[in-house]
């Protein structure tokens, strides 16, 4: 199995569930989400603009009213525009609403290609897993094997089921 098809399985996986919902700019148009989500509903993915703080945004209401978003970002780099919904509102909401509001969500986060040709640059190449575990109180977890994602992505869900968010770090070289 490649690392790309045990990606594309569990995103499917994910899609059992009627309430998930695939939100992310190249997750319905494009791309989706470098491949990955081609066999997924249509009603099930939420395009959006290259807007990460927005993507963010989005999903914390979506989950607020009662739906179990996956955000797809698809450069590392590009999650510093949201780590202000992230690490202040994502991971605070529960504490600063004193267990009124708890939103969840999977952070599906792409670390671009620095060995396949088209090196896509340093600004496009970055792996801020470390730094964002620090700042947030859910699980940052990284995959560097394909037989990893079923039960990364297992977890993930059932942290979702639960109300509880996760980060899942991907990369592209290993696709």
């Amino acid at each position: 199995m490649s690392y790309k098809y045990a990606i594309t399985s569990a995103m499917q996986s994910l899609a059992y569930d009627p309430k998930i919902r695939f939100v992310g700019y190249g997750v319905k148009i494009g791309g989706q989400a470098l491949g990955t989500l081609k066999e997924i509903k249509e009603e099930q993915l939420i395009e959006t603009p290259v807007a990460e703080n927005l993507m963010v945004g989005m999903a914390i209401g979506i989950s607020l009213a009662g739906l179990k978003p996956v955000v797809f970002i698809e450069r590392m780099d590009f999650i510093l525009n949201a780590l202000d919904a992230i690490v202040n509102h994502l991971s605070q909401a529960k504490a600063i609403s004193r267990g009124e509001f708890s939103p969840a969500m999977i952070l599906r986060v792409v670390v671009g290609n620095r060995a396949k040709p088209l090196f896509t640059g340093p600004t496009h190449t970055q792996d801020f897993s470390q730094s964002i575990a620090r700042m947030v109180g859910f699980p940052v977890r990284q995959v560097t094997r394909e037989t990893e994602f079923a039960p990364i992505y297992d977890h993930a869900k059932a942290c979702l089921d639960r109300g509880e968010s996760t980060m899942v770090v991907e990369y592209k070289d290993l696709m």
